[in-house]
């Protein structure tokens, strides 16, 4: 299993809270206490990183709540594509996001 299909397994504590086409937030659930606690930078960093995804258009965390907010772009990301992801199920809607994310993913790796 590559990094990549380690953290796809890892998404099953993350669920959507709230979707409208375009606007999509995510909550992660579950226990948390094996998670290590970000610095002010990797949170910078990694918000960074987000709004660089193909499609996404702008994010918003809430560490507080557990919870990001994900403006994008639906002739890019299928509406679909966020629900069907995360379920594991795979449509061609979820197949579009997957790539993306592997795209970045990739990169990140890379550099």
């Amino acid at each position: 299993m590559d990094g990549f299909d380690r953290l796809r397994a890892s998404i099953a504590c993350v669920r959507i809270a709230h979707h409208l086409r375009g606007r999509v937030r995510l909550k992660l659930e579950g226990d948390l206490a094996d998670l290590p606690r970000p610095s002010a930078g990797q949170v910078r960093h990694f918000h960074t990183l987000l709004e660089d995804i193909e499609g996404v258009r702008s994010v918003r965390l809430n560490l507080l709540a557990r919870s990001c907010t994900v403006e994008y772009d639906p002739a890019v990301i299928p509406m679909d594509a966020w629900d069907d992801f995360l379920a594991g199920v795979g449509s061609s809607a979820a197949r579009v996001l997957e790539e993306i994310l592997r795209a970045k993913y990739r990169e990140i790796v890379s550099a």
